[in-house]
């Protein structure tokens, strides 16, 4: 058996959390204080202080805010200028941050909740702007979809998906959240979408941001939000829902390409179709089914539409770049496992609303820390998970220590990468 000798050293295994705790407090605290304004008069904690602490509990492998005060708080607080609340600390702060919900009825009289998170989405954009994700003046790729979280929560309805739960709204500038509205689990996806969309689009404007091709699926195929985001943005891209009268004049089309996407051969045609008044271009796919059986409308065939309004680009094209759209579930896998959307603190929409915005807001964070060139020498990248993040940097031994007038923080490692990514004033 080994010999063991028992050290008293104050040595954190989390050594690695230090300097993001730095780059985020000086990146994005002056954003996030003067956006939210001061919560206290007192000696007590600033919101920027409290989504740290939210962040350094995910950053450091924890699964809910409880892990701050269960097991990190005292390795975090060993910081000595940065400080970190408690899990109560952050739990009252979404109360806080809880804005009123918005009441939607619809023609049948049945009344639907929502919650825009107005000022911490309005945030999210400032805070992308700030890091550099985004800048004023620039044009980006706009996608939205809704994510369905399982919720044991006292407001929450049961789903399509035969969970109770929300459903919020999440619109995505490549794999950075700009937008994250909370909605009842049992709402359609479809009603009041546009209003849903008219918010981001206005959050956008406001900041200077512009969007350039929008994206969805056909949960977005409805007369509102072709009409919104066709007078929003250069160009739109909307999975169409196999409908009756779609899928009989599919059968009439004729001039029928052969390509190649992924592999699998496939036919692509488009037409000219009226929509809801107006013109669009309706881009069709045809592939043979895999399972050699025959549906009563559609044949051997399996088809899919995509209306646009974009007249210049070819069928290839427009398919290969909707089909990019698969990419954005990562963000919702990520959401979900490393940043607590499957575990939501609050008991009711308005709190969770505020908690689903901060842990946007730290994750968007994450991506950009991981875009870092400091950080290949870890083996990290911006497609790197929490979990690798954690055991490739965050997990090192360290020690506060004040020596010539100054902290330092002694990292036992052999890797000197370390060094380049704390401030000089940290050691």
């Amino acid at each position: 058996m080994a010999n063991v000798r028992i050290k008293s050293d104050k040595i954190t295994p989390f050594g690695g959390i230090f300097s993001i705790m730095e780059r985020f407090d000086a990146l994005l605290s002056e954003t996030i204080d003067s956006t939210l304004g001061l919560r206290t008069t007192r000696n007590g904690y600033s919101y920027s202080e409290i989504f740290r602490s939210l962040m350094c509990a995910y950053l450091c492998g924890g699964s809910c805010a409880e892990d701050i005060s269960n097991h990190l708080l005292k390795h975090l607080c060993s910081h000595p200028k940065l400080r970190t609340c408690s899990s109560d600390t952050i739990l009252r702060a979404f109360n806080e941050l809880a804005t009123e919900n918005i009441r939607y009825e619809n023609k049948f009289g049945k009344t639907y909740q929502f919650n825009s998170a107005e000022n911490l989405n309005r945030l999210l954009i400032s805070s992308l702007i700030k890091t550099g994700e985004l800048k004023k003046g620039g044009s980006y790729d706009l996608d939205f979809d809704h994510q369905f979280i399982e919720a044991e929560k006292h407001d929450a309805n049961m789903t399509y998906k035969g969970f109770k739960g929300y459903s919020p709204g999440v619109a995505v500038f490549g794999d950075m959240v700009v937008s994250v509205e909370n909605r009842d689990g049992n709402a359609n996806v479809r009603f009041k979408q546009e209003e849903t969309l008219k918010r981001v689009f206005d959050r956008l404007e406001d900041a200077g941001v512009r969007v350039d091709r929008f994206r969805a699926d056909c949960g977005s195929y409805s007369e509102g939000v072709v009409k919104e985001v066709g007078g929003r943005c250069e160009r739109f891209y909307i999975r169409t829902q196999n409908c009756g009268s779609l899928v009989n004049g599919i059968m009439a089309v004729r001039g029928w390409k052969l390509h190649e996407i992924n592999g699998l051969k496939t036919e692509l045609v488009s037409v000219t179709v009226c929509r809801w008044g107006k013109a669009h271009r309706l881009v069709i796919q045809r592939q043979k089914r895999n399972d050699g059986l025959t549906d009563l409308w559609e044949g051997e065939c399996i088809h899919r539409g995509i209306l646009t309004n974009d007249c210049r680009s070819s069928e290839l094209e427009i398919v290969e770049f909707y089909n990019q759209r698969g990419g954005k579930e990562r963000v919702f896998d990520e959401m979900n496992n490393g940043f607590g959307w499957s575990r939501l603190p609050k008991s009711f929409m308005a709190e969770n609303s505020a908690f689903l915005a901060v842990t946007v807001l730290t994750h968007n964070f994450y991506k950009h820390i991981m875009r870092a060139k400091a950080f290949e020498q870890f083996g990290l990248n911006a497609a790197s998970r929490v979990k690798a993040f954690v055991f490739k940097f965050v997990s090192v031994p360290a020690k506060w220590v004040r020596m010539a007038r100054q902290h330092v923080l002694n990292i036992y490692t052999s890797n000197p990468a370390y060094a380049s990514l704390f401030k000089k004033e940290s050691g």
